[in-house]
């Protein structure tokens, strides 16, 4: 969505534009034999050009002579044609200039004392109010909020004293909207459109604040009136912002088409339209967009950001990383752009890359004034994904210290940071440590629904399957938010090996309404239930529900693949949908393992071998992947390394969670191990004795 400016400049070229400002203030001065004082036209036009030859001397030479001279020529020219913004928005402009904003005010409440009707003064006021709230210097809400409710009150008073007064009707609106009165502000807007439908302005207010509000349906229904009978480019481009807050993006992108036909010279319609294809997947198409922006923008760092994006989509991350130089180029110290060229490393397995520009953001930000919005919610993504990078690199207590440091910036983000503990500490292992974080989490925010929904998993790793359902059961409210917590049943369920309790947990969030994608999870879920129980049928029957709906589900593409690799069934398909995982996420250990399975089945061992020490490198402590890779090197005839592995393989099971620990595997790799053993001691036997002379 693209915002509206509440704040238009103030800054105009004001002598070409005073004619036309007077000629509209509506002044015809009776004829007359005698001779007649200059029109107020003339005289309106000739003080407002003295104040601004004063309002120029002043800016070249900062003497307040100047300064004094530019105030009185335009006053006495707002005097003439107390109508015309123009003059009104200058004078405002050059009290704020020459840092008189408090004599303005008092000169103006002085004269509002003798008649509180008087309206030309009102509405200076109410601009010298607005140019305040432009101020950089007056950063502090209070102040701020205090200035908006100042202008409201004059700009109130404009539209009781003058109801036609559009521009101020307008100004009217966005304050009420800025003070967080959209109801206000929307009575307004409708109030305009009441007297003019087609009113452009009016409209394009009312949008934003029916999207702000999350009423986009409204915001489709005012807009497609509009369209109907004015072929307006803004029209067709806020249409295309409603259809994007639905996530209607085909229709989003069809008016967007419209906004950029219609006017090809605004360059927000090609920005619209390049997202929503980004948001599409259409990355070419998209790429095509935002390259002809690079061309009329070449300094927007924003455009070369975007095509990062893309190619980071395409896994061309070479360019990728070349676009983000350009964006780091032209803004310098872009949290966004720090926090993009991160990801990128993230997706080249540059890891120490990736933490080391997340670490320098954050230095940056603390760095910054606490008063900053901004601030708060910045470090707040910037920790959490620092965090997160720390964990997936196994570095568990930088990934604590981490969320530890977000849950110091207020509740919402200490909620978030307690729930990333748990899953740390869940994901080195240290269930204790996990379930007292837990505990510690719901008895502080006893109706947190995800705080409940994470401690019930962690009971469920340990084996507390009963406590665990029973946590769970309480949240069921007999609607479709229920689909969550009959999933999370199910795995339950499914973790502790009670797959006819978990298949029926899935079935009960499969038969919720809603569309066929929402049930991707059950059918995975579903797949997995039949998988564990060898029912390998019924199992790729769930799997291709889920692959029919979205065919790019990675999670369901590397399981699919995994099972025939491990059936030794149709390898080629395996291989197809193992890589497609892949090309979504190249260091996954998981599904490294997987290609590297296919390829031990189809005796490519030394392709086996390379993609399994790569997935040993980003999974070092998961005991499949290390015994996948020992059953290669002993098919190679390496039975000394393969030894190695399957030790370290056994000595992950042993330390695995309870629901993770599989006994048949355990017991395979003790045979395996046995019969090395076996093997070196009969060689150890067979060996001639050596005399000692």
């Amino acid at each position: 969505m693209k915002p509206l400016r509440l704040f238009a400049s103030l800054t105009f070229v004001a002598v070409a534009a005073l004619p036309v400002a007077a000629q509209d203030s509506g002044f015809n001065p009776p004829r007359s034999a005698t001779k007649a004082p200059p029109p107020p036209r003339a005289e309106a036009y000739y003080n407002f050009t003295l104040g601004h030859m004063f309002e120029m001397q002043f800016e070249q030479t900062n003497q307040g002579e100047f300064a004094t001279r530019a105030i009185e020529a335009y006053k006495k020219a707002y005097a003439v044609d107390p109508q015309s913004p123009i003059i009104g928005e200058r004078l405002a402009e050059m009290y704020w200039k020459a840092q008189r904003i408090r004599d303005a005010v008092a000169e103006a409440n002085e004269i509002l004392k003798r008649d509180p009707n008087d309206l030309p003064t009102h509405r200076l006021l109410g601009r010298i109010y607005i140019r305040m709230m432009g101020d950089i210097n007056n950063g502090s809400s209070a102040a701020q909020g205090e200035t908006v409710g100042k202008a409201i009150t004059q700009f109130s008073e404009v539209h009781r004293l003058d109801p036609g007064d559009q521009e101020s009707a307008l100004w009217l609106s966005r304050l009420y909207r800025l003070h967080n009165d959209p109801e206000k502000a929307e009575q307004i807007l409708r109030g305009m459109l009441k007297e003019e439908p087609d009113n452009d302005a009016a409209v394009e207010q009312l949008t934003q604040l029916l999207l702000d509000g999350n009423r986009a349906e409204e915001a489709i229904t005012l807009l497609q009136g509009m369209a109907s009978h004015s072929q307006s480019a803004t029209t067709y481009d806020l249409l295309g912002d409603a259809y994007t807050q639905t996530h209607d993006y085909p229709k989003a992108e069809i008016a967007y088409r419209k906004a950029v036909d219609l006017d090809p010279s605004e360059l927000g319609h090609l920005r619209g339209l390049g997202q929503t294809l980004l948001s599409e997947e259409k990355y070419p198409e998209a790429l095509s967009v935002y390259q002809k922006l690079t061309d009329l923008m070449p300094d927007d760092a924003d455009v070369y950001l975007r095509i990062a994006q893309i190619y980071r989509e395409l896994h061309q991350l070479d360019k990728a990383e070349e676009n983000l130089v350009k964006a780091r180029q032209y803004a310098p110290g872009s949290l966004e752009v720090m926090y993009n060229e991160a990801m990128i490393y993230e997706s080249q397995g540059r890891f120490e890359d990736a933490i080391r520009v997340l670490s320098d953001a954050v230095t940056g930000v603390k760095s910054q004034s606490n008063v900053l919005p901004t601030r708060r919610r910045s470090l707040a993504i910037l920790y959490q994904q620092l965090g997160q990078l720390y964990k997936d690199t196994q570095n568990y207590q930088a990934a604590i210290y981490t969320f530890q440091e977000l849950s110091h910036l207020g509740e919402e983000e200490d909620r978030r940071a307690r729930l990333l503990i748990m899953e740390t500490y869940r994901a080195a292992k240290d269930l204790p440590k996990a379930l007292q974080a837990g505990r510690e989490a719901i008895a502080k925010y006893p109706t947190d629904q995800s705080i409940r929904l994470s401690l019930a998993m962690l009971l469920g790793e340990n084996q507390q399957a009963d406590e665990a359902i029973k946590l769970l059961q309480s949240n069921l409210k007999g609607g479709s938010s229920d689909r969550e917590i009959y999933l999370n049943i199910s795995q339950i369920y499914e973790r502790s090996h009670r797959y006819q309790d978990a298949e029926a947990a899935a079935r009960k969030a499969e038969a919720l309404p809603g569309e066929p994608r929402e049930n991707e999870s059950a059918w995975f879920l579903l797949g997995a239930i039949y998988e564990r129980q060898k029912q390998f049928d019924k199992a790729e029957v769930q799997f291709k529900k889920v692959l029919d709906v979205n065919p790019k589900n990675a999670q369901v593409l590397n399981y699919y693949g995994y099972m025939l690799a491990d059936l030794n069934q149709r390898l080629d398909e395996a291989q197809d949908m193992i890589q497609r995982a892949l090309d979504q996420e190249p260091f996954n250990g998981a599904f490294l393992d997987s290609l590297g399975w296919v390829y031990y089945h189809e005796n490519k061992l030394d392709s086996a071998e390379s993609s399994l020490r790569k997935a040993v490198e980003r999974e070092p402590h998961d005991p499949t992947i290390r015994g996948h890779l020992g059953d290669i090197l002993a098919k190679q005839g390496h039975v000394d390394q393969a030894a190695i592995e399957w030790e370290k393989s056994l000595a992950e099971w042993r330390r695995s969670l309870p629901a993770d620990m599989e006994s048949d595997k355990v017991a395979e790799m003790e045979k395996k191990l046995g019969q090395v053993k076996h093997r070196v001691a009969q060689k150890a036997s067979a060996a001639p004795d050596n005399k000692q002379p």
